[in-house]
């Protein structure tokens, strides 16, 4: 699994996105920032850096991302991503069920 972390410059498929992208984070407040700011959360693997979570949504769910934000919590490290569609988050939350 750490091949894709060293190797900033290897391409990633669809294998390692999905190690990078553990899981939607979803609370109340994820609710609000889909419909007002058009951003989505996920728990991401502790090593994965912004462009490989940038290029991780791309791989697996085809959603351009502006903007990446990550910081460690006690479930491990969040992203909160914003997305360049103006319903990209909405639109991939009612995808994965999540609304």
């Amino acid at each position: 699994m750490s091949e894709f972390i060293d190797n900033k410059k290897i391409k990633i498929n669809a294998e390692s996105a999905s190690k990078i992208l553990i899981e939607p984070y979803v609370t109340e407040k994820t609710f609000n920032i889909i419909e007002k700011e058009n951003k989505l959360s996920f728990i991401v693997h502790s090593k994965a850096t912004k462009k490989q979570i940038i290029e991780s949504m791309r791989v697996i769910y085809e959603s351009d991302i502006s903007e990446v934000n990550t910081f460690n919590t006690i479930r491990g490290k969040k992203a909160i991503m914003k997305f360049k569609n103006t319903d990209g988050a909405r639109n991939l939350a009612t995808n994965l069920g999540l609304v």
